[in-house]
């Protein structure tokens, strides 16, 4: 598995771009592009469908790959075990089941 940035350079380099022509693409400049590949900075996150259409990837799948690498960055800020992401997968579950039970009233 690769971090989000590591991801962008194995892409990048399988389609034979630089990072210059790869952030012209993007319309990010050149050094972000380093910053991002090398995890200093984040890839902004309005640009996902973008990036996900540039590559032709599927959007979830990049979408997902992204929100993942920020919730390990924030429980290793924190020093939590891993076994927060069982518990936060049973939140998940708890909380789309109290919203599909509450629905939505028409009028």
């Amino acid at each position: 598995m690769a971090t989000f940035g590591e991801f962008l350079r194995i892409e990048r380099k399988s389609i034979g771009l630089n990072q210059s022509e790869f952030g012209y693409k993007l319309d990010i400049i050149m050094t972000d592009v380093s910053k991002i590949e090398n995890g200093r900075k984040k890839f902004p996150f309005e640009k996902l469908k973008q990036l996900a259409i540039f590559l032709n990837k599927d959007y979830t799948e990049i979408k997902n790959l992204y929100v993942a690498e920020r919730l390990v960055q924030v429980v290793h800020k924190y020093n939590c075990q891993d076994t927060v992401f069982a518990i936060a997968a049973n939140q998940s579950k708890y909380i789309k089941s109290k919203q599909a039970r509450q629905g939505i009233l028409k009028f």
